[in-house]
């Protein structure tokens, strides 16, 4: 019998214990609960002085530092923007760089494949010059060959073009 007055005594006076903690823990919210509250108050009421609204309600000295905090705020936020700004026109300056280093590049590129072009175009022209000279100096062979009148007649191997030689050029083959 005892324990079981023990055991009731024990449990009876957690009890007791816990409700007076909870008494106790109310209380303190209840306080954190009015701090909290009054602090929102006051920051919703400088939001809206900083907004420019409520104003008529603050004195001169209220309304001094308001345009002191005011001013301050606006000199980080333009540092802040002005940085910004820099670093903007850095990453531009270095991007615009890269790009004319490319367009040199492009350019030289152009400059080469032009070279290569008129170079080409300049052994075509001395392969054609060359050609024209092999063929006329074998048309006058074969007009020379053919007895001097002049006519190339074309020969079952290759078909070539006649040409008629002045009588004058071909005296001077003949002699």
């Amino acid at each position: 019998m005892e324990r079981i007055l023990e055991r009731y005594e024990r449990l009876s006076y957690s009890e007791r214990e816990l409700t007076e903690t909870d008494h106790e823990s109310h209380g303190i919210w209840t306080m954190e609960y009015a701090k909290l509250k009054s602090r929102m108050e006051g920051l919703q009421t400088t939001q809206r002085h900083i907004m420019g609204e409520d104003l008529d309600s603050l004195s001169l000295k209220e309304l001094q530092n308001l345009e002191q905090k005011l001013d301050a705020s606006l000199k980080h936020i333009r540092l802040r923007r002005n940085q910004l700004m820099f670093e903007s026109i850095s990453a531009l300056e270095k991007k615009d760089k890269e790009l004319q280093n490319e367009n040199n590049a492009l350019l030289n590129k152009v400059k080469e494949i032009e070279k290569e072009v008129a170079r080409q175009a300049h052994i075509e022209q001395q392969d054609r010059h060359n050609m024209s000279s092999y063929h006329f100096d074998t048309y006058i062979s074969a007009a020379y060959q053919a007895g001097g009148n002049g006519l190339v007649e074309e020969s079952p191997r290759q078909a070539q073009p006649s040409i008629v030689l002045p009588p004058w050029m071909l005296q001077h083959i003949n002699h």
